[in-house]
């Protein structure tokens, strides 16, 4: 999903005046706020900052506030140690005040890590130290926001992913830290999770309950808002039915990074409610609501009746099959806009979803056994009751080919548009669940001007779009690409329409 904007931070207290926030929040994008132990320095993560390493166009780096009188000051930028191109934040520090630990793994030379998990840096009297990644057996996040708390008194790492057994787009997960060793990640259960996007977990002091943001739930007021769930045993997987925070919280705006700090009787959270950009402090003095703790299926079954839909749906329905035998086959079919919702092909290959009817959808087509299929569907502007969609998947084998047909660059150039992402990183997906295949990416232009340009420039876009799949953690090794210029189109070039049908990006697989 898309790195959130325009979240700023919103510092709930008892006491205090409005004024002692008023340097943090911003024209920018503030997330994650974090305050250390000691009540006396506040971690905030600005996005698109252009003080940022990556600039304007930096998902996030961590900036840093000190408290001073009785305000808290400007934040300063956390420096190159903390931060690189990719997103940064914080999730946690040690009681001491002394271990902070940080989404993401970091690489010497700050390019994009080929590995993920969380990093933890130590405090020195220099300051911070060069963040040591932390592996997380089978950690695995296919979106590009990660959130979440480490939790120093019980030793655990609470987060938001879109990884194994995930119901739709980011779910909630925990891993343990038990004998100096990290426990695969566990699904923290359907009735925490929905088919949409659960966000930004965070526990309370004794871990007993769960604080989350949430924009699948009945009764949400904004695009998300904060709930919060207690723990019933220690399986983790078991969990009182989410109760809305309320009003005193939850608006029409955006809700998320719910944080209760118990000892210095705080709360921070973000909100974009009546910002327009800019944030403001409220004071949050109401008693948490009391939780619910019924019988879970039965909760289940009570949500899906009582749900009212407020939204233009259309019902989409058709058939995954092979493209060789015309067979139908089970899969899956995930719809991502600014929610994901996933659809389930059964064994013949029939599926069908009922979704909102004004987005643009990136679609993602996968079968074990299949090579993955990325389209796009804008039906944004439409209004219409069903569709048929149905999807032809080839079998992974050696000589297999695939035109990438939304990977797209800038006229003459090596820039990749912003739509090409969603289809690489399906590739990505696609490599991940098939760690034996290695393809060869070919490119192609249409043959007007210098076919020794063409040659070259076909070439540079392959090792671009080879640097991207890399960078997303697949071994290059697996990854070989030729340019061919205009020497093998697939139409002909008499017209615009079939000149643009032979500037392309293909995948062939090599090996299997």
């Amino acid at each position: 999903m898309k790195t959130f904007v325009s979240f700023l931070v919103l510092l709930c207290v008892v006491t205090g005046s409005f004024a002692q926030f008023n340097l943090v929040n911003s024209g920018y994008d503030e997330q994650n706020p974090v305050i250390s132990p000691d009540g006396k320095t506040l971690f905030v993560t600005i996005a698109n900052h252009p003080q940022n390493i990556g600039g304007i166009k930096d998902p996030g780096d961590i900036w840093m506030s000190v408290w001073v009188g009785n305000a808290w000051s400007a934040p300063v930028h956390g420096g190159t140690v903390l931060n690189s191109r990719g997103y940064n934040g914080v999730a946690g520090l040690s009681r001491s005040g002394n271990e902070l630990f940080l989404f993401n793994h970091y690489t010497k030379a700050g390019d994009p890590p080929t590995t993920q998990g969380i990093s933890v840096s130590i405090k020195n009297n220099a300051g911070w130290s060069v963040p040591k990644n932390i592996t997380i057996p089978y950690f695995r996040n296919r979106s590009e926001h990660i959130s979440g708390q480490w939790h120093e008194d019980m030793q655990v790492f609470v987060f938001a992913a879109e990884s194994y057994s995930t119901l739709g787009a980011e779910d909630l997960y925990v891993s343990f830290y038990l004998e100096g060793r990290w426990s695969e990640p566990t699904h923290l259960g359907n009735l925490v999770n929905t088919p949409l996007q659960e966000m930004s977990p965070s526990l309370s002091a004794d871990g007993k309950f769960l604080f989350f943001a949430s924009n699948g739930r009945r009764g949400t007021t904004g695009s998300f808002d904060i709930y919060m769930s207690e723990r019933l045993d220690d399986t983790w997987k078991n969990w009182s039915i989410p109760v809305n925070l309320g009003a005193d919280v939850n608006t029409d705006g955006r809700e998320l990074y719910f944080r209760k700090f118990e000892d210095q009787n705080l709360a921070l959270f973000t909100s974009t409610n009546n910002s327009d950009g800019y944030g403001d402090i409220r004071i949050y003095q109401e008693k948490l609501p009391e939780v619910q703790k019924v019988d879970t299926l039965l909760k289940i079954v009570e949500t899906k009746r009582e749900y009212k839909d407020t939204i233009k749906r259309v019902k989409l329905s058709g058939r995954v099959t092979n493209s060789k035998s015309g067979a139908g086959i089970p899969g899956r079919i995930i719809f991502r806009a600014d929610s994901t919702y996933v659809a389930s092909a059964a064994t013949g290959g029939e599926y069908s979803i009922t979704i909102p009817s004004t987005r643009i959808y990136t679609i993602e087509v996968e079968s074990k056994g299949f090579i993955n299929l990325a389209e796009r569907l804008d039906i944004h502007t439409f209004e219409m009751a069903t569709l048929e969609m149905n999807f032809k998947l080839q079998p992974i084998e050696v000589g297999a080919s695939v035109n990438l047909k939304s990977v797209l660059f800038e006229l003459g150039s090596t820039e990749l548009l912003e739509e090409s992402y969603p289809e690489l990183n399906v590739v990505v997906d696609f490599l991940n669940n098939n760690p034996k295949v290695e393809i060869e990416l070919q490119g192609h232009t249409d043959n007007r001007g210098d076919r020794v340009k063409n040659l070259l420039l076909s070439q540079q876009r392959v090792d671009k779009i080879k640097s991207y799949l890399v960078s997303k953690g697949i071994n290059g090794k697996r990854i070989r690409g030729k340019g061919f210029g205009g020497s093998r189109p697939v139409a002909t070039n008499d017209s615009e329409e079939a000149r643009k049908l032979n500037r392309r990006v293909e995948f062939r697989i090599v090996k299997n």
